[in-house]
């Protein structure tokens, strides 16, 4: 086993060096020979200093916090302005000197949920738990019971350490099973019988197949119904990433879209989603049947990127069908986040005030990039279980009824009518009638340290046992392999537990890392040349930057400006997503892509025709940020002498003047063909849900479709004809849909589609051209629609 690292306590409160050398011998002497951790003791004696450890130190496990202690020392200044503390000085000033101890334990808990907090006293050990909830593991009075610290350290750390399936499958991995089932593979046996693939095992060594197995007993679980080790695993998880309930899965977040849309929502229930989401999501509503309004996000067309969905729009659909009396049938919202290029939401916020005009909705919030949030506390305000949790507090507390009730006079039945209003205005739910019902679909292996595909669901769902478990379990039942990879789990069940071990410091060094890039191209006159990181000014348009800030680091103030944006700003970036403006080299996004792997050995995902994706994670180094830099130099280099080469005419027809303005804008979604809209009332009433599971079944019939070359669906929408899409179109990377069945394919659509330089586009043949509806399928559709009764044979 590996030697693990010591266990590091703060211990405030305590004053003298001889109390402090006294404390640490009674720990010392509290070891026993079959404990796995030791302990080291880091002492502080005030408030402050106590508060500015817990942000700094990443190594601490535990807070032990002690009596008598000051709130500012004479060397030590508070960092409150870094993180959402502004105003709290003079709270905590006020604060009576016995309190400061139970406040600091608060505060650590709200910033640091993952330590394990104990308290000493000499007041009332039994009132305190009254007023400080769950945010102490121990409660002590004075020192009479300091023989149980150690112990409870011990057993605390020990705990969040364990990984139970992990340990289940290392365990069975031991044992001298006879396989008389499956899996020829199990144990190594068809390998080291083989006389041809033994560099297969060499290659992976003997651990991975000595876990394979496709045993539910002896020690492991079942996927499908956890009891054992499995079932603890997830509920650990559950705890981690701040959920209800977490359930593990094995082929990736896409299936966990589909699980979740198709519990959630069924045939005819609206959805409102983001048109540029992941095509599993989209698959994921032509499967349960349900009928999407897709919303537009704000978009970034010099880049070739979209944003996020602003609030506003959400509002207006949800206004639009209060008004057309249809607010019943929406009942949920699908959104990312954050996205590919780590624009991030304010999922609180979009959920209070959705809720305010839909008090039923739930919401389904794609977390695939973002899973490794919730291990800081300014990413974590931004995750969807924390906005979940923070949301059903709020609706819970009898002074957030107080302010309802004045919000409610406020806004009367006339204000109600006012859409313009009631757009500008900051909505607040009924908490008689809405509900904090949120789930998030996450790629752990993304972002946290687990293998490729495994992902968790993660639930906050007020009503899930009496509106969702049955639905949720066969959902679970028909997208879930009877067959799962053992190692996937145990991957996510160390992933859990690096989290809670040392997520905060792992995160906290991500995010500095990922400031080396902009500042080195920011310094260097020829990779300024050449490259420019992207910002926040250049992906969230000032409009949704309340904090106006520009930039997120500062040598003077370091990252204030990240802590205040992210707490105040409808949408902020993620500055681990770094995106470079490559238009000054002439290499299309494409080029560039393969260019840093074929030359530099490094390897991207995601690029648009004039930029590219670097994405920093926790397993990120420095190294590799300076090899980056390298290589980009080297570019650079090759670049400006490629240029100085050329005539001046030559130069004024480089691409480089092409890369920065033959971008075509970036399309918005069209529209549904009347033969797969809504009811042809809620047609006249504005709505625009549309069936892509009767468009999708149409298009499963080669007769009921055709392939037109791209020019000639040029030809033919000039013409006059309405093409209708019997694909779902989606360039890849990012994995974002262009068309989906049953859309009108609008010129814009069709300008973006052949100015794209992506080589994998999923539903497009290039040699075929697009996959659309004939003219006499959609007639014939339509002419059903209008004898049927249903319709009122209106059309």
């Amino acid at each position: 086993m590996a030697a693990l690292p010591d266990v590091v306590v703060l211990i405030v409160g305590t004053h003298s060096a001889a109390e402090q050398k006294a404390l640490r011998r009674h720990l010392q002497r509290k070891r026993s020979v079959d404990d796995v951790f030791v302990i080291r003791t880091v002492f502080v004696r005030s408030f402050d200093e106590a508060w500015n450890a817990t942000l700094d130190n990443t190594k601490i496990q535990a807070v032990v916090i002690r009596n008598g202690f000051p709130l500012r020392s004479q060397d030590c200044h508070l960092a409150t302005s870094h993180w959402g503390l502004e105003g709290l000085d003079a709270d905590i000033e006020a604060v009576p000197e016995s309190e400061l101890g139970p406040t600091l334990g608060r505060l650590i808990a709200e910033f640091r949920p993952e330590l394990d907090l104990y308290l000493f006293t000499d007041g009332n050990v039994e009132e305190i738990p009254a007023h400080t909830g769950e945010t102490f593991k121990r409660i002590f009075f004075r020192e009479e019971d300091c023989d149980e610290l150690y112990p409870s350290i011990i057993r605390n750390v020990v705990q969040r350490y364990d990984t139970p399936f992990f340990f289940a499958l290392r365990d069975h991995a031991k044992l001298p099973v006879s396989n008389f089932h499956a899996l020829p593979v199990s144990r190594g046996k068809s390998i080291r019988h083989s006389n041809w693939i033994g560099d297969f095992e060499q290659f992976y060594g003997t651990g991975l197949f000595s876990a394979e197995s496709s045993a539910t007993s002896g020690g492991l679980d079942s996927l499908l119904n956890p009891r054992g080790p499995l079932k603890i695993a997830q509920e650990y998880a559950a705890r981690a990433f701040g959920a209800k309930r977490c359930f593990f899965g094995t082929n990736g977040t896409s299936t966990a879209n589909k699980m979740v849309v198709q519990a959630l929502f069924g045939p005819d229930d609206v959805v409102l989603v983001d048109h540029n989401c992941h095509k599993s999501n989209h698959y994921a509503l032509a499967l349960a049947g349900a009928r999407p309004v897709y919303l537009d996000p704000y978009p970034l067309n010099d880049y070739s990127i979209y944003g996020a969905v602003r609030l506003r729009e959400l509002k207006r659909v949800l206004l639009a069908h209060k008004r057309a009396g249809t607010i019943d049938s929406v009942r949920g919202v699908v959104l990312t986040n954050s996205t590919f290029d780590g624009i991030v939401y304010t999922p609180q916020r979009v959920m209070e005030e959705c809720l305010a005009i839909a008090p039923h909705l739930i919401f389904m919030w794609d977390e695939a990039w973002f899973a490794f949030a919730c291990a800081h506390p300014t990413y974590r305000q931004r995750t969807a279980m924390k906005s979940a949790a923070n949301l059903s507090a709020m609706l819970q507390d009898p002074d957030y009824a107080a302010s309802y009730e004045a919000f409610s006079a406020e806004f009367n039945a006339e204000a109600w009518k006012d859409d313009e209003r009631i757009l500008n205005a900051r909505l607040l739910p009924d908490p008689s009638k809405a509900r904090s019902r949120v789930y998030a679909t996450q790629s752990t292996h993304k972002s946290l340290t687990a293998l490729r595909q495994a992902t968790m669901t993660l639930v906050w769902d007020e009503e899930f046992e009496q509106k969702t478990e049955e639905n949720f379990n066969d959902a679970l039942m028909t997208h879930t392999s009877t067959s799962p990879n053992y190692q996937l789990l145990a991957s996510l069940d160390v992933a859990r537990r690096q989290v809670e071990m040392e997520g905060y410091g792992l995160v906290k060094r991500m995010r500095e890392l990922a400031v080396g890039l902009p500042e080195q191209l920011s310094c260097d006159p020829l990779l300024k040349k050449y490259f420019r990181v992207i910002g926040v000014d250049g992906f969230v348009p000032r409009e949704y930057r309340e904090s106006n800030a520009e930039s997120y680091f500062d040598e003077k103030t370091g990252w204030s400006n990240f802590e205040t944006a992210w707490r105040m700003d409808e949408f902020v970036l993620d500055p681990t997503h770094l995106t470079l403006e490559i238009s000054a080299t002439g290499l299309s996004g494409n080029a560039f892509k393969d260019k840093l792997m074929n030359e530099h050995e490094i390897q991207i995902n995601k690029t648009t025709r004039n930029t590219a994706l670097f994405i920093v994670n926790i397993g990120s180094t420095r190294s590799q940020i300076a090899h980056l830099i390298g290589a980009l130099k080297k570019i650079a280099r090759e670049t400006n002498e490629k240029v100085r080469d050329l005539s001046t005419s030559q130069r004024s027809s480089h691409d480089l003047i092409s890369l920065t303005q033959e971008q075509p804008p970036l399309p918005n979604f069209s529209a549904f063909h009347p033969a797969f809209r809504a009811m042809d009332s809620a047609i006249n009433l504005g709505t625009t849900d549309g069936d892509i599971r009767s468009a999708r079944s149409l298009s499963r019939d080669p007769a009921n479709c055709e392939y037109l070359p791209l020019d000639k669906a040029e030809g033919a929408i000039a013409g006059g004809r309405k093409l209708v899409s019997a694909s779902l179109v989606t360039p890849y990377p990012p994995g974002s849909a262009i068309l989906v069945w049953g859309q009108l394919i609008s010129p814009e659509i069709l300008q973006y589609l052949c100015a794209l330089d992506v080589c994998e586009i999923h539903g497009f043949r290039r040699e075929l051209g697009l996959r659309v509806f004939r003219e006499e399928t959609l007639r014939r559709v339509l002419d059903a629609q209008k004898s049927s009764p249903e319709h009122g044979g209106a059309s």
